[in-house]
């Protein structure tokens, strides 16, 4: 079975590429991948196995 994450950062100013892969890495480290980015990278949905 899967689960699903939708994460709507808020990012700010500054180094928008530098913030954003910080973001998916640190999720990543929890088992979570990216399936979708909207255009404008204002969300990502992330799924995992749920019985990881």
């Amino acid at each position: 079975m899967k689960e699903y994450k939708v994460i709507k950062p808020k990012l700010g100013l500054g180094s928008w590429n530098e913030k954003i892969e910080d973001l998916l890495n640190k999720h990543a480290r929890e088992g979570w991948e990216l399936k979708h980015a909207q255009q404008n990278l204002t969300m990502f949905i992330l799924e995992r196995d749920k019985n990881r």
